[in-house]
């Protein structure tokens, strides 16, 4: 299946309008008119401060903690999603003279894979995480702050 190009629309008063002239111009080439019924995925698009804020998560465990010496951020992010069950798609594969296993695989957090609300529920549940396993000293508030200065670098 082919992605879709995303037209980035603005609400107002009972309405979705093209939000910039780039994507009123979208909105013509592709032969759209007036009263014509379309179908939409409506989704808020991410903040990219908060895309690296999941990075800096990555960063801050890799720099800090044992486990994951060696390791790169997104790497790091994605054994964190495993660990803890957070954003995982649960395959059961059947393993011969054991039975049915669960295999978590991690979900995309990029740009276009995630709203803005699947994405701030990861990042701190991934904090929590990292505060109750790794860091019992500290909140998962502290470790998002933490991770915050390290954007603003």
């Amino acid at each position: 299946m082919s992605k879709r190009e995303r037209i980035y629309m603005k609400v107002v008063k009972g309405a979705l309008v093209p939000a910039d002239p780039c994507a009123e111009s979208k909105l013509r080439s592709r032969g759209y008119k007036i009263g014509q019924i379309v179908s939409a995925e409506i989704v808020i698009p991410r903040n990219p401060k908060f895309n690296r804020l999941v990075h800096q998560l990555g960063q801050l465990v890799v720099q800090n903690i044992e486990a994951f010496e060696g390791l790169d951020a997104h790497t790091a992010i994605k054994r964190l999603q495993i660990e803890g069950k957070i954003f995982c798609d649960e395959i059961g594969i059947s393993v011969p003279g054991y039975g049915m296993v669960i295999q978590f695989i991690p979900k995309s957090l990029s740009f276009e894979s995630c709203d803005e609300a699947e994405f701030h529920q990861a990042a701190r549940d991934i904090s929590r995480l990292i505060a109750g396993r790794y860091w019992p000293d500290l909140t998962p508030e502290a470790i998002e702050n933490m991770a915050n200065c390290m954007v603003e670098e």
